[in-house]
C-alpha cells in the first residue's frame, strides 16, 4: 500500500456536486492498494498513519499527533499512486489491485483508522471521478509504501 498523508486546515471530496466527506484539521490521506498488499500492511500503515507525529507543539516543533489536536482524516482512494512510468508517457497501472481486491481492503482501511482514532472517518467513493479540495498547512507531505516497512 502507498499513503500520501497531507496535514490540512481543511480538505473536502465532492463527487457529482455532493460533499462525501469534509474535514477540518487533520490529514487527507491519498491511499494506492496494490495486488500484494496483505493486512499485516493494512494494520502497520493504519497505525503508522493514526499516531504519526506531524503537528506543531508550543515551540513550533513536529510533536504532535492527530489525537493531540482533536483532528480527523478524510481517506481517498487513489489506484494512481501506483503508475508506472518508465516507458514513454502513458502510466501504467499494472499493480494497482482490481476492485474486488482493492474495495474490500479500502473499507477495512476505513474501519481500522476509525478505531485506532476513536473518530468517524470521511472519505470520497471508491472509483468515482471526486474532486478534491484542501488548504495544505506547512506544507506537510509525508509518503509511505509498505514495502519500506523496515526502512521506517
Amino acid at each position: 500500500m502507498r499513503a500520501v498523508i497531507q496535514r490540512v486546515s481543511q480538505a473536502s471530496c465532492t463527487v457529482n456536486g455532493e460533499i462525501t466527506g469534509k474535514i477540518n484539521t487533520g490529514f487527507l490521506v491519498l491511499l494506492g492498494i496494490e495486488e500484494a498488499d496483505t493486512l499485516e500492511d493494512l494494520i502497520w500503515l493504519a497505525q503508522k498513519i493514526v499516531n504519526m507525529r506531524i503537528f506543531n507543539d508550543e515551540n513550533g516543533l513536529m510533536n504532535k499527533s492527530l489525537a493531540d489536536v482533536d483532528g480527523r482524516i478524510l481517506l481517498i482512494s487513489q489506484f494512481t499512486l501506483f503508475a508506472q512510468t518508465k516507458k514513454g508517457n502513458r502510466p501504467s497501472f499494472i499493480k494497482a489491485a482490481k476492485p474486488a481486491q482493492a474495495i474490500p481492503l479500502y473499507e477495512k482501511m476505513i474501519a481500522e483508522l476509525a478505531q485506532l482514532s476513536k473518530t468517524k472517518i470521511e472519505t470520497g467513493i471508491f472509483g468515482a471521478d471526486m474532486k478534491i479540495e484542501l488548504l495544505n498547512d506547512g506544507p506537510v507531505t509525508i509518503m509511505m509504501d509498505t514495502k519500506d516497512k523496515d526502512r521506517h
